[in-house]
């Protein structure tokens, strides 16, 4: 069998949230079935570190898929060119895109319909191009994975799918997430902040990650606790910006908050085992990968109490109302101030976190994939 896979975003030391899915699951499906030829399909010149195995065919198939008008081009005409040229019989894309063009049965994997609920904060061309192709996208695709039960209620509530054709799997953590010595942590501590303690973030910035929001209750947290903590912000600048970074310019204590831009993966880990809590209050998350891997790492999360997030979080993390500013500080002050919460949620994290692995989310997504032969 021929396996074509949509791998645009298997990015050397740029694997985020769908390129981490993407490769963690392509390589193991890989290993699986080594009797089966896959096709990695790039749209640019890839690291040959992710043709890790002899079935693995690499083609890179123009233009660069990075913009509405090249994604068109690239889904609707490079796409079903090359599984023609390559004999594919299943192809299987993990970025919420498919093709329309093609009749080869199409398993598609999708994180979240965030353009639905937050429109504004998308980019007008980005936008418009979601608004009309999504939907297509859900009703062509033959099997359908997402991450959450929450995900797959939201496309059946907007979309009219057929339930039976969307499975559920999970994102998993790299075994790198451990808890760390004291010593440890006072070592990290002082390579990235100043030797105290501190908050964490991680993912992306841009408004719906609510960073303004929690830079106003580290403020508040600062003003009630007298503490030397810090905030750490680690991921690249998105889009629409311009308020984050008036809200740190304004705060009272900017020269606590450290934006470190886009972390290496080495670094990563280190970094969350190193923090005194994991503060993801975005307002919309079709999983979030950050607050298993913390919990993973031993440390204690404070994650929204909407979308995904209650149910990845579960009884391990100290749930709040994103859009309550007084909310968010309201726990930091608790993690802060309170020891033995913080040792209560750290135990929890670690039993629930183990549910939540790399090897179910391949057995959801082989399984569908069987379900196209």
């Amino acid at each position: 069998m021929r396996i074509a896979i949509n791998t645009r975003f298997l990015l050397k030391n740029r694997l985020e949230g769908i390129g981490r899915f993407t490769y963690e699951v392509s390589q193991r499906l890989v290993k699986r079935h080594p009797n089966d030829e896959f096709i990695f399909l790039f749209d640019r010149p890839f690291d040959p570190g992710f043709i890790t195995h002899d079935n693995i065919k690499a083609v890179v198939i123009p233009p660069p898929a990075r913009h509405p008008f090249l994604w068109y081009l690239w889904f609707e005409w490079a796409i079903p060119s090359a599984l023609r040229q390559h004999k594919a019989d299943i192809f299987i894309s993990m970025d919420a895109y498919c093709s329309l063009r093609t009749n080869v049965p199409t398993l598609m994997v999708t994180h979240d319909i965030a353009h639905v609920h937050y429109p504004d904060q998308i980019p007008f061309l980005t936008r418009h191009y979601y608004n009309y192709f999504s939907e297509h996208y859900f009703k062509k695709a033959d099997q359908i994975v997402t991450v959450s039960h929450f995900c797959k209620q939201d496309f059946i509530q907007h979309y009219d799918i057929d339930p039976s054709k969307i499975t559920v799997a999970c994102n998993g953590i790299k075994p790198d997430f451990q808890p760390f010595s004291n010593d440890k942590k006072r070592a990290i501590r002082s390579k990235w902040s100043e030797d105290q303690a501190y908050f964490f973030y991680l993912g992306a910035i841009h408004p719906r990650k609510n960073i303004v929001r929690l830079i106003q209750a580290f403020d508040a947290f600062k003003m009630q606790s007298n503490s030397a903590v810090k905030l750490l912000i680690a991921g690249r600048f998105a889009w629409q910006t311009s308020t984050i970074k008036t809200t740190y310019d304004q705060a009272v204590f900017k020269r606590d908050i450290h934006f470190l831009g886009y972390v290496s993966d080495d670094d990563l880990p280190a970094l969350t085992g190193g923090a005194l809590a994991m503060t993801y209050v975005s307002l919309f998350e079709g999983f979030g990968v950050p607050i298993i891997e913390a919990m993973q790492a031993g440390v204690p999360v404070i994650c929204s109490k909407v979308s995904s997030m209650p149910e990845v979080g579960g009884e391990a993390a100290l749930l709040v109302n994103p859009l309550s500013v007084q909310d968010i500080t309201t726990a930091m002050l608790s993690v802060y101030n309170q020891a033995a919460l913080r040792q209560s949620m750290i135990e929890k994290g670690k039993i629930h976190c183990q549910q939540f692995t790399w090897e179910k989310a391949t057995d959801v997504v082989e399984a569908a994939m069987m379900k196209l032969q």
